[in-house]
């Protein structure tokens, strides 16, 4: 297949947003408004005076006194999952985590074509814009479909218009010739984003897992992200299998393997992180890698809980993910803070312990990466945010919002969705993408894949 050129996004844009409750990093304002100009916040304050402020002729979407938020990141997600949703699983069904690797999602991503590649990720990228989420680090894998595929994930993501970081999870489990594709195809986006850089897309560069990668890909791997000057994107530790086979095979546990190759920096994304210990957390503090907590997928598959609270104890930045369960990352957030209470066996175990920092280091991570201020409503700040029809039956603040997120709002509150000054939702109809012809031609998608899957 020949990679398809990049379709051109809507160029950042100019808007009002307002009146309502803006969150900013200070306070909570009433009766304000968010002027964007050319894609970046360039006022927050009293929406009278922002109005006065802005030319007669820039474009308004009227938040009706709803909640202005930033716009939400999922730090780690797969959109080829999308059509898995209600796949039928081959009996027996798999009774271990090798087991739903092998007999569900390798399956399904050998299956894939690069249609279904493309139409996987415009649908999920819809769902996302429904949930509130403006930017997205993914993580893909299509071996049969490999070269140009990151390339029909980047057409998805200008055409709905949303802001991701996108690379290839090169693995050595389909022989070497798929794992030479795959380390190919990190570099030649990462190559074309060099050439022509965007302010929408970046790149990452993907590995699969350390059980699936030899001595020599992996430090092919590491190497090649060094010297683009990239960041790597794998999971680890996620299943024992992973602790296991490093032992086994290495002598070592896997992030220190991963250590090893040089592959710990500040701009590692590290899914998971279930299963470390002592040393590899300061493993991981020392090199400032992003460990990304995937609290509903490491529940579904019945890997295990990450220690977030003794990561963050240690400096370990830990960020938010979905690892391909839903766009939904509020939800995401409150399994986080319940489940950290539940298994530290302590109900003082705080929004500000947990999800709170969860937040706040994904949009850290995510500013570095894009190279502008992300999750955050203030002047300078990338013109990103959602509007909330949530009315609180109570007092809402700065301090107790994390409460009103976990027994509160959501994202069935998001009725709005801005990247870039660009209304991407408004009074919740997409106006980028017709979802509805979306979701026939992804059902049709979904039939054929789950037929060769057999």
């Amino acid at each position: 297949m020949t990679p398809r050129a990049s379709k051109s996004t809507q160029p950042p844009a100019d808007l009002l947003v307002g009146p309502g409750r803006v969150l900013t990093p200070q306070a909570l304002l009433r009766d304000a408004g968010v002027r964007i100009e050319c894609g970046t916040i360039a006022a927050v304050g009293p929406f009278a005076d922002i109005r006065r402020a802005a030319p007669a002729s820039t474009p308004r979407l009227d938040a009706r006194g709803g909640l202005m938020l930033p716009g939400v990141i999922n730090a780690h997600s797969h959109f080829y999952s999308v059509l898995a949703r209600g796949m039928p699983v081959a009996e027996p069904g798999p009774e271990s985590f090798p087991q739903i690797l092998d007999r569900v999602w390798w399956r399904l991503d050998r299956a894939l074509t690069a249609d279904d590649v493309e139409t996987s990720a415009r649908l999920g990228l819809a769902e996302c814009v429904r949930c509130g989420v403006t930017t997205v680090i993914d993580h893909h894998s299509s071996p049969n479909a490999c070269p140009g595929s990151l390339d029909r994930i980047r057409d998805a993501v200008e055409a709905v218009g949303m802001r991701a970081a996108l690379s290839y999870e090169v693995s050595d489990r389909n022989g070497p010739p798929a794992a030479e594709e795959g380390i190919a195809e990190n570099l030649r986006l990462i190559g074309a984003l060099r050439q022509r850089p965007s302010e929408r897309i970046k790149a990452l560069f993907g590995m699969h897992a350390l059980f699936t990668l030899s001595e020599v890909t992996l430090e092919r791997c590491a190497r090649a992200a060094r010297e683009a000057q990239t960041g790597l994107h794998l999971h680890l530790a996620e299943d024992r299998i992973d602790v296991a086979h490093a032992l086994a095979h290495h002598g070592e546990r896997p992030v220190q393997r991963l250590h090893r190759h040089g592959g710990l920096n500040r701009s590692t994304v590290v899914a998971h992180a279930v299963h470390v210990v002592d040393e590899e957390i300061a493993l991981l503090a020392m090199s400032g890698a992003f460990v990304v907590h995937n609290p509903e997928s490491n529940l579904n598959n019945a890997v295990g809980v990450s220690p977030v609270p003794a990561l963050l104890a240690r400096g370990v930045r830990v960020g938010l993910g979905s690892d391909g369960m839903s766009a939904d990352l509020f939800a995401a957030a409150r399994t986080a803070y319940l489940l950290h209470r539940l298994v530290g066996r302590s109900p003082r175990l705080g929004w500000d312990r947990v999800a709170g920092a969860l937040w706040a280091y994904n949009a850290g991570f995510t500013s570095a990466l894009f190279g502008r201020p992300l999750g955050v409503i203030a002047p300078g700040a990338a013109g990103d945010l959602i509007v909330l029809d949530y009315d609180p039956p109570t007092p809402l603040e700065v301090n107790n919002l994390g409460a009103h997120l976990v027994f509160g709002f959501g994202a069935r509150h998001v009725t709005a969705t801005v990247v870039a000054g660009q209304v991407l939702m408004r009074d919740r109809e997409l106006l980028t993408i017709d979802e509805t012809k979306l979701r026939a031609v992804a059902r049709e998608r979904a039939a054929g894949l789950w037929a060769r899957m057999g």
